[in-house]
């Protein structure tokens, strides 16, 4: 297909901004989504963008937009690619909208506690700029050191650290947006306001499709003073579930709290196996004196359910090699096709969340693994990671095999009561299934919304909204 708009653009924006080399255009074909890697992997042809922009200001990105307003061409927003749900799928006549050269620091205020930082900085890296003042961001997703603080925003991501830190809607204080119309609105401007909806969580969340978030201002903490570990063997996911459940509903708040079920801990923790019990690792932060308080009621709350203390240097292990997970082809070599998919539900649901889960997977053909943990606590309830895995003997089968896992999946979650997305988003992997969160009503409104902020349907269309 021809791209008639390369010239203009360059003459628009300069030429080192606009690229339609094939080594620019091949890199940024897809994300982290795993069907996309195996249809790569297969030699399918995967379609990449026409070019690829790379603006170094918001005066950029706007006159880009304002183009791509006016010709109708579609624009793909792209972070650093870390997606895993298909967010990413840009076609022949796109511009795809890497905003990676955004990445600078643009202010860090250590007494109102915030800090501003363009769209595309690494997340690591904006970790590190306001560490060196003391703070935190406080926001440890596990693609910290792929992802940008902009993706953060548009997936409205959840950190390892959420338990105490909230997840990104908590941790956003204001974002600088370009509309599909190429203006600028700036959301969020006082510690709280009363005044109207709160337009950020119009961003947050939508996944590119209704704008492009150029900077984001992010309410920070001071680094803290203590730090512990903690860890304790549950009989049953839903003993371990139970004191999760009484730890977070009397106010202690360990940053992490994560679950394993006894499949997960032979896989990912074999010197610590114990009679097929699950572990609860614990990450306890703050002033000393809360540490120390909460370190003892969590004991004693423990031992009310029935864990058993384990061994912490399971979980310092964790903290060490929490962020060190095969490549998507590395898998493929192997013969094995697998994903993680994060849910969530009320505690009155969890059980039969988890348990029909799993027990839905493993009707899946060639299953090589179905298993789950758990991550993200809240007072109402708490989220679940499942993982599976499946290895058939004719890798061609593959692709059918992974679509069949998210849909029992996401059915049996979705049949028993819980939500079908967490915190990786719904990119075109979820679209579909949205209506179990949403409801029709709530799609149509979501719909409503896009057509009114964008009406030429330019921003990363095909993605969110299911199809039509």
């Amino acid at each position: 297909m021809t791209f008639s708009h390369t010239q203009a653009l360059s003459d628009l924006l300069g030429a080192s901004r606009v690229s339609s080399a094939e080594a620019d255009t091949h890199q940024r074909r897809f994300d982290r989504w795993c069907v996309k890697h195996y249809r790569d992997w297969r030699g399918q042809t995967v379609t990449a963008p026409a070019c690829v922009v790379s603006p170094s200001t918001t005066a950029e990105v706007q006159a880009l937009i304002r183009y791509a307003n006016q010709h109708a061409i579609a624009v793909i927003p792209y972070g650093l690619g870390s997606g895993v749900c298909g967010g990413i799928e840009p076609k022949g006549d796109d511009i795809l909208l890497d905003m990676s050269r955004m990445n600078q620091v643009c202010e860090i205020n250590s007494t109102d506690l915030l800090a501003t930082f363009e769209a595309g900085k690494n997340g690591l890296e904006a970790e590190e700029a306001v560490a060196a003042h003391g703070l935190t961001i406080g926001h440890w997703p596990q693609s910290v050191a792929i992802s940008t603080v902009g993706g953060w925003v548009s997936t409205r991501a959840s950190g390892q650290f959420s338990t105490a830190y909230g997840n990104i809607e908590d941790i956003i204080y204001a974002m600088e947006v370009v509309l599909p119309n190429g203006e600028i609105v700036t959301l969020g401007k006082a510690p709280r306001a009363a005044a109207g909806p709160d337009l950020r969580h119009l961003i947050m969340g939508a996944e590119g499709i209704m704008g492009v978030v150029t900077k984001v201002t992010l309410s920070l903490r001071r680094q803290p003073e203590a730090r512990e570990v903690s860890a304790f063997y549950c009989q049953s996911m839903a003993q371990g579930f139970e004191a999760q459940r009484q730890i977070v509903q009397a106010d202690w708040r360990p940053p992490v709290m994560r679950q394993y079920d006894a499949s997960e801990v032979t896989r990912l923790f074999p010197n610590y196996e114990s009679n097929g019990s699950g572990l609860v690792l614990m990450v306890h932060e703050g002033p000393v004196g809360r540490v120390t308080a909460e370190l003892e009621a969590i004991r004693a709350i423990a031992d009310t359910v029935g864990l058993v203390e384990a061994d912490s240097s399971v979980t310092k292990g964790w903290l060490d090699h929490r962020n060190h997970v095969p490549e998507w082809v590395d898998l493929l070599n192997m013969g094995v096709i697998a994903d993680t998919i994060e849910v969530s539900a009320t505690w009155q649901q969890i059980d039969a969340v988890y348990n029909n889960t799993v027990a839905a997977l493993q009707t899946v053909p060639s299953i090589a693994l179905a298993s789950a943990h758990s991550s993200h606590v809240y007072r109402s309830g708490i989220n679940l990671y499942f993982t599976f895995a499946c290895a058939p003997t004719d890798a061609a089968e593959m692709e059918a095999l992974y679509f069949e896992a998210w849909d029992k999946a996401l059915t049996a979650t979705a049949s028993a009561g819980g939500g079908i997305a967490h915190h990786h988003g719904s990119g075109r992997l979820r679209r579909q299934y949205l209506h179990h969160d949403l409801g029709e009503q709530g799609i149509e409104l979501l719909r409503t919304l896009k057509r009114a902020i964008d009406p030429k349907g330019i921003m990363n269309p095909g993605n969110l909204l299911p199809e039509e």
